[in-house]
């Protein structure tokens, strides 16, 4: 039954692309391209968004995503990350339904004290391509970069990192309001580009790989824990 029902969303979703204008051509062309030119499997070269952003804030990954507060209110949160350090540049949040007037007002809020990158790389949501928050980019002189439609791999960093944020703190964390929502976050982010390491650096933090690091070496003998984010992460520290 189960099956069924997925059968037939999925031919009703194909029937609704088919209608589009241009929609049966579409469809067309990206079966050809899935079967013919599909990425070759076990590659280990760099992507092109890894390429671009060869260096600390060469290239920014901007994402939003949705927040559910303890009052029943939903919030967006934006994130902005450097592609090279990993690192989390900020956060902004906004309550109930964002326009493009919000997303620039947003970005600001994010990026304050943080300079500019390069390159910025986003999706294809609708909110981007609004004039002012085109202007601000002209002003900042930041070339936007599209993602391929419809492909999340295409910016594997900014999903992962929104995947890392709600399975390893917005899932385990009561927010209250407005206000609780962006302290909280920021003291993630403290937490994540300071003391969490990575693996792809061999044990370095995105503030290490940026040369800030805060880490000591450790003694297996002479260490303490370090509590974060209210006692939700332990990072080991030397005494």
């Amino acid at each position: 039954m189960k099956n069924l029902l997925l059968l037939i969303v999925h031919l009703i979703s194909t029937v609704a692309r088919l209608l589009r204008p241009g929609g049966a051509k579409t469809l067309l062309v990206r079966r050809v391209l899935a079967k013919h030119h599909g990425p070759a499997g076990g590659g280990h070269g760099p992507s092109w968004l890894t390429f671009i952003g060869h260096m600390r804030d060469s290239l920014w990954s901007i994402d939003l995503f949705r927040c559910e507060l303890m009052r029943l209110k939903s919030h967006w949160v934006m994130v902005i990350m450097d592609q090279y350090t990993r690192r989390i540049i900020g956060f902004a949040v906004q309550a109930g339904a964002i326009d493009g007037v919000a997303v620039c007002r947003m970005s600001n809020r994010a990026i304050y004290r943080m300079g500019v990158p390069t390159y910025l790389s986003s999706d294809h949501d609708p909110l981007f391509p609004f004039s002012q928050w085109q202007a601000n980019l002209r002003i900042l002189e930041v070339e936007e970069i599209k993602t391929v439609p419809y492909v999340p791999i295409s910016r594997p960093f900014v999903e992962r990192l929104i995947g890392t944020i709600q399975r390893e703190y917005l899932d385990q964390v009561l927010f209250w309001d407005g206000r609780d929502l962006p302290r909280k976050l920021e003291q993630f982010k403290n937490y994540y580009n300071g003391h969490r390491v990575h693996r792809a650096f061999n044990g370095e933090t995105p503030s290490g790989k940026a040369g800030h690091s805060l880490l000591e070496s450790a003694e297996l003998e002479r260490f303490r824990w370090r509590s974060h984010c209210r006692g939700l992460f332990q990072t080991p520290l030397a005494v």
